[in-house]
């Protein structure tokens, strides 16, 4: 009996958590349009896009980064993913981003969905800020975007 309680808490839990991820992702669309009104075509015209509303990357000396977020086909929520990053050499401190990943073509977009995307070290992200989806261009049917999230501070008697 305890089991069955631990599983169907288990169930909730996560059937929450892909709910809230689902929200973030869809707040994440509305904050990277407002960031820069022209960045709507690419959530109109490409074959999908991946939208990770939180990645926490951070280091010294040995670092990372991980988010969840939501895949898109044409504007209908499809799955699932999670980003991964590990990283070695001269770096200290975090940072929490928001990061959009637009795929040109339905290849690009099944090469993801099939485990075959990775980004090479080259590879970066364009800062959403008004105009700057207007010089960005697809690489290798990808296009990336990030939005810093606000730090907040408070300080705790």
């Amino acid at each position: 009996m305890l089991t069955a309680l631990l599983m169907a808490g288990s169930l909730a839990f996560a059937a929450r958590a892909a709910d809230d991820v689902q929200a973030e992702a869809q707040q994440a669309m509305a904050n990277f349009q407002q960031a820069d009104s022209s960045l709507k075509q690419y959530f109109d015209s490409s074959a999908g896009y991946a939208i990770f509303p939180s990645v926490a990357k951070g280091g010294l000396v040995v670092g990372g980064a991980h988010g969840k977020g939501i895949v898109y086909a044409k504007g209908t929520a499809i799955g699932k993913a999670s980003l991964s990053q590990a990283s070695i050499g001269a770096q200290a401190g975090g940072q929490t981003f928001a990061e959009v990943i637009f795929f040109e073509t339905p290849a690009a977009l099944n090469d993801f969905k099939g485990g075959n995307f990775e980004m090479s070290a080259d590879f970066s992200a364009v800062a959403a800020a008004e105009g700057a989806s207007k010089a960005a261009k697809y690489k290798n049917g990808v296009m990336v975007f990030a939005l810093p999230k606000e730090l907040r501070v408070r300080l705790v008697d």
